[in-house]
């Protein structure tokens, strides 16, 4: 077997705030200085490891606040975990926000264009990519438009349509499916099937729990963010949604991550 295409080990991550409330920016800035500023720690992630195979979806499951999007955010690299190793290989997609690299006054095409500068994009490559991806998004009579006046399910589509246009390596969904109506959220998932059929490696955070049980392979429950259970997504999924309905508590035994 190759080497996975994500591997995480023993990651955990604490966010750090005053431990006493600041009355403005200047108070903490002297306070800091002085080192008179006490700092609480707060675990958003426990010693989390799995790892995700080229071609293959990871479900991440859980209550909000059960750390999955803290989760997403350190494999794409945006937050250094405070302990443990992440390794990704390859072109890494994250869509965190949907709308996050979009500019509300800009045009639909500028928009296009700058988003895929942001992500890594040639400016040649984006000018010949434009009308496909609107096209795709359903936007592409409004291109000359400011996407002030697009809906959320337009952003949504425009900003799904350019982040998916090119095959990533590894892509990380945080909640795509909780956006747009139902014909974008099927189109997605085909997308997301054929990138998964190219050979990425899929994050997908949801609470649609049907979205993961049939497109995820395997499936990661956290809570508090601990992991509560990895391993086959039926059987995950399954024990989640008991939980979810107050059944009452039982071990949680599912297949072991076998990929590690």
């Amino acid at each position: 077997m190759s080497a996975p295409a994500i591997c995480v080990t023993d990651v955990s991550l604490a966010y750090r705030r005053p431990h006493a409330q600041m009355r403005s920016i200047k108070e903490m800035a002297i306070r800091s200085l002085k080192r008179q500023v006490v700092y609480d720690e707060l675990w958003a992630l426990h010693d989390a490891s799995f790892e995700v195979q080229v071609g293959e979806i990871l479900g991440v499951i859980g209550h909000n606040g059960a750390g999955k999007t803290t989760l997403v955010k350190v494999v794409a690299g945006v937050l250094p975990p405070t302990s443990g190793r992440v390794v990704v290989r390859g072109l890494v997609t994250p869509i965190i926000d949907l709308a996050g690299g979009l500019n509300a006054e800009l045009t639909g095409r500028d928009n296009i264009m700058l988003f895929g500068a942001l992500l890594g994009r040639s400016a040649a490559e984006m000018r010949k990519r434009v009308v496909p991806i609107a096209e795709w998004a359903g936007v592409a009579d409004y291109l000359s438009e400011p996407i002030r006046i697009y809906s959320s399910g337009m952003l949504a589509r425009l900003a799904f349509s350019v982040v998916s246009d090119v095959r990533p390596d590894v892509l990380l969904l945080d909640e795509v499916l909780a956006v747009g109506d139902a014909d974008f959220q099927a189109r997605s998932l085909e997308r997301i099937d054929h990138l998964v059929h190219g050979g990425a490696a899929v994050i997908l955070v949801s609470h649609d729990l049907e979205a993961i049980r049939h497109r995820a392979s395997r499936a990661l429950w956290l809570d508090h963010g601990r992991t509560v259970a990895v391993g086959d997504a039926e059987d995950v999924v399954k024990h989640y949604a008991e939980a979810a309905a107050g059944s009452p508590a039982v071990p949680v035994t599912v297949a072991p991550d076998v990929s590690a």
